[in-house]
């Protein structure tokens, strides 16, 4: 989606997110799914003596971060900071708020110039954009093998975008688990309750949905035309991916795509799917009341609160499985992101200490983050706290934080790679050429041709 119309979610989502977080614009799209264009005259005062671009000296007492929402990322790191100076008084974060786009043309910057002093001491960066960055600008990311951060204490998926090469670059943050939410009240109204959405195919999900339509008049689902975001979360969601462990484009003969793209044809086609043409259209089906489900990242969960005179008509549970494919789960994950630590930091060190003292082991962090905030982690450990066990009134008493928790452990690992943007352009292409009616084989060769032309080769 549009970076400007996610960055509207962060005005209302103090419950519920992501980072955010969804992937960012075409950079991508979502990602971090919150992030602010602009900000209150009392968050310009609050932050106005980290509005600098001049990474601190270092001093063994200071550290300077940037990352880009006020209301999510930025508010986690000053309670990370407040968290480390409990047996660190004098330690001082310089908190540096900086848009996404913004962070990633700086990285270019300083690694095409070779001027490193221009960085800060840590990074937020989107887990989607990773991959190409660690490729391209592989000396600016310190190895945090040594820093002591536990990364089996990670959901195995999430802890997997910022792997390169074996080695962990960055400390997981938020979570873009996938969630299924549903309007239990019209589910209901067709004959239907949560448990029938549980653990599913998606055979079942298109025949439950051609009920709902027929006795609800509105569609399961609703996914904005030209965006490819459900294709993806299905295809991660049985394991697959865009490319293979070395890095090669694998569209032309992916069978598991081919299922994916007809699934998606027999829901439009069936009704159990809408199509809006954009995002306050897709937000709007869901608070209007003109859908009865929505899947996606949990940071959507944000937006779905928004609708106060639903609360407690709203129930989430895992996401469908793709039909006779062995690898196929319930789970999948869109949008996220993770801290990273610049190699040539002058404080490489306490950067280490600080992430591992904080966001790489801290439960009463994430307890802290969470209600303000809607941070949910994939630290494993945290989603054993009572906080996360705290039953939702919006979501008809469920314990949602605690679930979605569960979710993203069981989150398939798949390879992400370098193109991974272009490679989603080229999906989203041929997707829409093969609801047109062209065909599929060759509508995914040439995405594939389209890949490989990206690549160089």
């Amino acid at each position: 989606m549009k970076f400007r119309k996610i960055a509207a979610l962060a005005l209302t989502a103090v419950l519920f997110l992501t980072a955010c977080e969804k992937p960012a614009p075409k950079n991508d799209a979502k990602p971090s799914a919150k992030t602010k264009d602009t900000e209150t005259e009392a968050s310009k005062a609050e932050t106005k003596q980290t509005k600098t671009d001049e990474a601190k000296p270092a001093d063994g007492k200071s550290l300077t971060v940037w990352c880009w929402d006020p209301n999510f990322n930025i508010y986690a790191m000053k309670e990370a900071e407040k968290i480390y100076q409990k047996d660190h008084p004098d330690f001082k974060l310089n908190i540096v708020e900086t848009p996404w786009p913004d962070v990633q043309t700086k990285i270019i910057t300083a690694a095409t110039s070779k001027d490193y002093s221009t960085l800060p001491d840590i990074l937020l960066m989107q887990d989607l954009a990773f991959q190409k960055n660690a490729a391209n600008y592989p000396e600016l990311f310190a190895d945090l093998e040594k820093s002591g951060v536990k990364f089996e204490d990670f959901a195995k998926a999430k802890a997997s975008y910022s792997t390169v090469n074996g080695k962990h670059l960055g400390v997981p943050f938020d979570n873009g688990t996938v969630v299924a939410a549903y309007r239990t009240d019209l589910l209901k109204q067709a004959g239907y309750n949560l448990d029938d959405m549980k653990d599913i195919t998606w055979s079942k999900f298109i025949e439950i949905g051609k009920k709902v339509v027929e006795k609800t008049g509105k569609p399961l689902l609703t996914n904005i035309a030209g965006e490819n975001d459900t294709v993806m979360m299905m295809l991660q969601s049985a394991g697959a991916s865009m490319f293979d462990k070395d890095g090669n484009v694998t569209l032309k003969d992916n069978e598991i795509m081919k299922k994916v793209f007809q699934i998606y044809l027999d829901m439009k086609k069936s009704g159990v799917l809408g199509e809006v043409n954009d995002w306050d259209q897709y937000i709007g089906s869901m608070t209007g009341g003109n859908t009865v489900g929505v899947l996606n990242g949990c940071w959507i969960l944000a937006s779905v609160q928004t609708a106060k005179d639903q609360s407690g008509k709203w129930a989430i549970t895992n996401m469908p499985k793709l039909d006779g494919v062995e690898s196929a789960t319930n789970y999948s994950n869109n949008g996220g992101s993770s801290w990273v630590v610049i190699d040539k930091s002058k404080n490489k060190e306490l950067a280490f200490d600080f992430l591992k003292t904080t966001f790489g082991s801290s439960v009463s962090l994430y307890e802290t983050i969470l209600p303000k905030s809607g941070a949910l982690s994939t630290y494993i450990p945290a989603g054993k706290s009572d906080i996360y066990a705290k039953p939702q009134e919006f979501f008809g008493g469920q314990a949602i934080y605690k679930d979605l928790t569960d979710f993203a452990t069981k989150v398939p690992y798949t390879v992400i790679g370098a193109y991974h943007y272009e490679a989603r352009d080229a999906v989203a292409t041929a997707l829409h050429n093969f609801i047109d009616g062209k065909d599929l084989n060759a509508e995914l060769a040439e995405a594939q041709k389209t890949v490989e032309f990206a690549m160089g080769k």
